[in-house]
Parts: structure tokens; C-alpha cells; sequence
């Protein structure tokens, strides 16, 4: 019974993002979706003593009205050290900042992406590798794709021979039920509900902030404070 999620990359995402990948056996990155503004494909939120702080990757959208996020370009390098200096300011008391920092810092001193998707990639793989999350991971263009938002999900999942579709809760106002049914693929929505708190620095707990809060703070014992059964 493969399991298989079809969703947006975002920015270093938050815990119940990877929740998700590690409840499938495949992951598939839709960044063939249209890009949207202000929303979690390139910004993300850190903790710091005066509160959160976003932390936003800059993109061309100029006159790019209907890129899709494969196609968008990011918009200089100077975010990246940006990026790293807040992190490091506010994560470096933190238990595991040291051991985090061995394979994160690379990809923010020393990788030269050019589209965000390549970016939110990398960081997705490098947390699940961190995690020891096996899912498979691939893009939505290595398979052919349908018009129709439940029609091109549903095919999607036949292509990567799932029986059972794993989709988030927001997905309930547009996903018609009956067009998994008719393919005989059993639909699942996954939820974010009780997760517990962990040791967080600066003041009152926060749950809707990026992987790295956790990580840095409990290390490889993070997946205690998500639904991931390790291994």
C-alpha cells in the first residue's frame, strides 16, 4: 500500500512539513504550481529574544505574473550570509547549534543556487538525511501532468503507484474525494494536532516556526516532538 504526498516546497519548513514526508513512502515536490507571494514557498520564521523574524529569500516576480515556482529566479546572493548571520545570532546558544551547523552552513556559504526549488530542495533533503527520514523525494515534472487540480493529483499518484494519497487539511475546500475513489486511491488527510513542546529559547513556546528551531535545539532527538517514528 505506497503512500505518496504531492506538495509546494517551501523555505526550511516547519516540523509538521517533514511530519508529512516521513508518513509517505514518496514525496513529490509540486513546484510546478504557480508561485505565490507573501506565502511559505520562500520565507520562513525564526525565534529571537525580541520575537519571531522572517526570514525571506528574494525573487524575481517582476512582471511574472504566472511563473510557476520551478521557473522562479532568486534575486542576488546577498540574502544567503544575510540568512546565516541571523541564525547563527540567534541559534548560537542553543544545545545543538554546533552539530547543526556542520552540514547546514555549507548550503548557505557555499552553494550557488539559482531557483528557489532548488534551494527548498536542498534543505528539505538535508533535514530528512539529519532526521533519517527515507522517503523518496522527486519533482512533480518527472511525470506527466493533467489539467484539473484533482484530476492532475490523482493521476500523479497512479503514475507513482500509490493506493493511498496523503494530503494536508487545507486541501479539503478544493479536493474532489470521488475523483481518488473512482481511481480506487484511498485518501488520507494528515493533520498537525498535538505535538508537544520542546526546549525553545526566548520566551514563551511557538510551534509554527521553521525545522531548524527544533533542530538546533534537541539535535536527532527532534523527532520526539513530532509524530516521525524513528526507525
Amino acid at each position: 500500500m505506497k503512500r505518496v504526498a504531492i506538495v509546494q516546497s517551501n523555505y526550511i519548513p516547519w516540523k509538521g512539513y517533514f511530519d508529512m514526508i516521513a508518513s509517505v513512502d514518496e514525496f513529490i515536490l509540486f513546484d510546478d504550481m504557480q508561485y505565490t507571494r507573501r506565502d511559505w514557498r520562500n520565507r520562513n520564521q525564526i525565534k529571537t529574544p525580541q520575537g519571531l523574524q522572517w526570514l525571506t529569500v528574494p525573487v524575481k516576480v517582476k512582471g511574472k505574473y504566472h511563473q510557476t515556482i520551478r521557473d522562479t529566479e532568486m534575486d542576488g546572493g546577498g540574502w544567503a550570509a544575510s540568512h546565516w548571520r541571523s541564525i547563527v545570532q540567534n541559534y548560537r546558544r542553543a544545545k545543538y547549534f554546533e552539530e547543526i551547523c556542520q552540514w547546514l552552513q555549507p548550503i548557505y556559504l557555499e552553494s550557488a543556487f539559482t531557483h528557489l526549488s532548488q534551494l527548498n530542495r536542498a534543505c528539505i533533503e538535508a533535514v530528512c538525511r539529519y532526521l533519517g527520514i527515507a522517503t523518496v523525494i522527486n519533482n512533480s515534472w518527472d511525470y506527466k501532468l493533467l489539467e484539473g487540480k484533482t484530476e492532475r493529483l490523482v493521476d500523479l499518484c497512479a503514475q507513482a503507484g500509490g493506493a493511498v494519497y496523503v494530503s494536508g487539511p487545507a486541501a479539503r475546500d478544493y479536493i474532489d474525494a470521488d475523483c481518488f475513489s473512482a481511481a480506487g486511491i484511498r485518501l488520507e488527510w494528515f493533520g498537525y494536532e498535538g505535538y508537544i513542546e520542546y526546549p525553545q529559547l526566548w520566551g514563551e513556546f511557538v510551534h509554527g516556526v521553521t525545522i531548524l528551531d527544533v533542530l538546533f535545539n534537541c539535535g536527532k532527538e527532534s523527532y520526539r516532538y513530532m509524530r516521525y517514528v524513528k526507525p
